[in-house]
C-alpha cells in the first residue's frame, strides 16, 4: 500500500493593526504578505499528490487553503475540528511583556497553565484535531491531504501524537507562519512527521510574524 501523506498547514500572516488576540472572532484576513505566504505554502505542494483540502471555518485559514486548493483543481472542505482554540483573553491585547500576566485582576483566569485555565482544554484540542488528522487521512488514502489549522493546535496535535505532556512553553513551539507539519502514515500508523517552513524568506521581512497573536 503506497503511503498516505497528511500536511497540517498554519495559515499565514493576518492583517492586525491593532495587535489584539483574535482567536476566533470573525474579520480577520490574511495580510497582503499573509497571501504571498499561502502562496508559498501551495508552491511547495506543488509537485505533490494532494487529493484532499480541508480548513478551519476561519478566514484566514480558508484564505491560506484556497492556492493550495486551486493548483489541484479541488475545493476547500471546511472542518470545524480544525479551529482555533477558544481562549478567555480574545479581543484583547496581551502579550508577556505587555503585564497583563501581572495584573492581579487576571491572576484566576491564570490559575492552571496545565488544563489551562484560560482557554480549551489541550486534552480537547488533541482530540479533535487527532479525530481530523484521521479523517483526512482516510479521504487521502495512498495520495496526500492538506489540513489547515492554527498554532497552538497543531503544536498541540504534534505532542499529542510524539506521547509528549500536552501543557508548554508557548515560545518553544515549532509551528512559524505558513508551516507544514507533515504526518506520514502506514495504513492507519504515523510512522513518521516532517516539518518545513516555505515562507521563512516572507517570515524573516515581516515586522509582526514572530508576535503574531491569535494564531
Amino acid at each position: 500500500m503506497a503511503e498516505t501523506v497528511v500536511h497540517v498547514l498554519r495559515h499565514g500572516e493576518v492583517h492586525n493593526p491593532d495587535g489584539i488576540l483574535y482567536g476566533r472572532l470573525p474579520g480577520f484576513r490574511l495580510s497582503e504578505l499573509g497571501v504571498q505566504m499561502a502562496k508559498a505554502a501551495a508552491q511547495a505542494l506543488a509537485e505533490r499528490t494532494v487529493v484532499h483540502v480541508v480548513a478551519s471555518p476561519l478566514e484566514r485559514a480558508q484564505q491560506t487553503a484556497e492556492p493550495i486548493a486551486a493548483q489541484f483543481g479541488l475545493s476547500v472542505g471546511v472542518d470545524e475540528r480544525l479551529i482555533e482554540s477558544a481562549n478567555w483573553f480574545e479581543g484583547k491585547k496581551v502579550s508577556p511583556g505587555d503585564g497583563s500576566f501581572r495584573d492581579p485582576r487576571n491572576w484566576w483566569v491564570l490559575r492552571d497553565p496545565v488544563t489551562p485555565s484560560w482557554g480549551e482544554a489541550y486534552q480537547v484540542i488533541a482530540e479533535r484535531m487527532f479525530a481530523a488528522l484521521h479523517a483526512a487521512r482516510v479521504a487521502a488514502e495512498g495520495r496526500e491531504a492538506v489540513l489547515v489549522s492554527h498554532q497552538l493546535p497543531i503544536w498541540t496535535l504534534r505532542r499529542h501524537v510524539e506521547r509528549k505532556r500536552l501543557w508548554h512553553d508557548p515560545r518553544r513551539r515549532q509551528c512559524g507562519l505558513a508551516s507544514l507539519t507533515s504526518f506520514h502514515f502506514d495504513g492507519a500508523k504515523i510512522v513518521g512527521i516532517g516539518y518545513s517552513e516555505p515562507a521563512a524568506h516572507l517570515i524573516a521581512i515581516s515586522p509582526t510574524a514572530r508576535t503574531a497573536k491569535g494564531a
